[in-house]
This record gives structure tokens, C-alpha cells and sequence, in this order.
């Protein structure tokens, strides 16, 4: 079932450890939504595969009540950080606070966090989350160059990508969509749409004045397709990252598995 996309505009910093320099002018940035979807019982214990295709059931998405959450080292544990929006999303006052459950125990959430090191998780009280489920999943193989959408076991496409050089390499591991931006100009070098994703470079610790966050978004480079060119980010074609949004309409919480072998 196609599912609706809100976007939310307003002025921000476009600052993915992408393709272009730390000049880039600021971007008009967007987060999305998607249509609901079931709530999910505490009895429920999903842990997301580390292939897409090799998922059998959902995956859930937590939705923080309010603009912070606290995280524990266990449940019951002790605090480990509190995460705040405004210090991982772009656009906080239009993008919720999303995390990727990795397993629920009782009243307990243990959630992909989108902070370093990379893969980093913590357990944070379903009490202050809304938990849903999605079967869309998004699939990346650096040794191939290829994106793959999926919506449970059925492909919804697939696509050459650009992806960074041996120097500054695109990470591997789990990660989810943290927040969809939208640049100001949509032939410009980020494309109509960027999806900041959960990860970090491993090599950057900062890019264009932010953080070096790793991101899929479209280009204006079209040459980028199949080759390591980036600074660490996914470069996919302009009509396929459209397609995504607008048409598959992945919700925030999306699961991206980004397969180094």
C-alpha cells in the first residue's frame, strides 16, 4: 500500500558528511511522517536481521513522547546519556525523535541509538514512546554499489549508487532514517531529498559546519553511479530518491542495513 508523506519546511544547515564542499549554502530542510501504522505490544521481542532480505517479521520504530529521552545502560540500569532532537535532528520542531527497537523486554526498549560510535544501542521505558511497526527496510551493498528498497519480501527497487572513497569509506552495520531534509535547489549537489541516516563517518568528525553524519541523497553528479566518489554519504539518481519519498514514502525509524562484504 502506498503510504503518505508530510513534509514540514523550514531553514536549516544541510551538514551530511556528503559530496560537496563546506561552502554549501543552507538548505531548506524537510522531516516526514509517515501514515500510521498498528502499535506494537510489549510482549513483542524483535531484533532486525543484519540482511534485509533475510528479515521474516517487521521491524518497530519508537517514537519519543516529547523532544528527549533518557537512555539506560540495561533495564532498570543505570542513566547512560540523555538524547535530545535538537542535538541529532536538523529540523527539530518538525521531526520527531525516532529510534530503531533492536528488542523489547516488558516495559524496556532496546533502541539503535543515533549517536558515536557507530551501532551504539541503550534501553530507554516504553512508556515514553509510541512503538509501531514497518515492514519496509532499506538495503545496501558497498561491494555491488546498489540500493534496494524493500516492503517486507517484496522489492520495491533497486539502483546504482555512489559511495565513499577508501579514505573516507561509507560505514557498514545497522543503522535507520533519523530525518528527511530537503535542499533548497533540487539540481543542486545533495538532489530534491537527503535522508540523514543514524551513522556517523568513521574517519570525519565534522563536515560543513556539523556533525559528519552519513546520509542518502540524490546528486548532480550523475558520473557518481558505481564508483567511490563520496566523502562517506549514498549518492543515488535524483528520480530514485524522488521515488522514495513520494512514492514508497519510508518512514522515519526505517531500518538500513549497509552490508561491507
Amino acid at each position: 500500500m502506498r503510504r503518505v508523506v508530510a513534509l514540514f519546511t523550514m531553514v536549516a544547515t544541510l551538514a551530511l558528511a556528503a559530496c560537496t564542499p563546506a561552502s554549501e549554502p543552507e538548505a531548506t530542510a524537510a522531516s516526514s511522517t509517515a501514515a500510521p501504522v498498528p502499535a506494537v505490544t510489549a510482549s513483542t521481542t524483535p531484533t532486525p536481521e543484519p540482511s534485509a532480505t533475510e528479515q521474516a517479521e517487521p521491524s518497530y520504530i519508537a517514537t519519543v513522547r516529547g523532544t528527549k529521552v533518557t537512555v539506560l545502560t540495561e533495564p532498570d540500569g543505570s542513566e547512560q546519556q540523555v538524547i535530545r532532537a535538537e542535538d541529532v535532528l536538523t529540523v527539530p520542531e518538525a521531526t520527531p525523535l525516532v529510534f530503531l527497537v533492536k528488542q523489547i523486554q516488558g516495559s524496556w526498549l532496546e533502541v539503535y541509538l543515533p549517536v558515536r560510535p557507530n551501532g551504539s544501542t541503550g534501553w530507554i521505558s516504553a512508556d515514553n514512546a509510541t512503538v509501531s511497526a514497518t515492514d519496509m527496510s532499506v538495503e545496501i551493498s558497498l561491494g555491488d554499489f546498489t540500493l534496494t528498497v524493500w516492503d517486507g519480501d517484496k522489492k520495491v527497487l533497486t539502483t546504482e549508487i555512489g559511495l565513499g572513497t577508501d579514505e573516507l569509506p561509507t560505514p557498514g552495520g545497522v543503522y535507520f532514517i533519523r530525518e528527511l531534509l530537503q535542499p533548497p535547489d533540487p539540481d543542486g549537489a545533495y538532489g530534491p531529498y537527503a535522508y540523514g541516516l543514524s551513522g556517523y563517518s568513521p574517519v570525519l568528525d565534522s563536515f560543513a559546519g556539523g556533525d559528519a553524519v552519513i546520509g542518502i541523497h540524490g546528486t548532480n553528479d550523475p558520473d557518481s553511479f558505481g564508483r567511490a566518489v563520496s566523502h562517506g554519504c549514498i549518492r543515488v539518481p535524483n528520480d530514485v530518491i524522488t521515488e522514495m519519498v513520494t512514492e514508497a514514502g519510508i518512514p522515519l525509524g526505517t531500518p538500513v542495513y549497509i552490508d561491507a562484504a
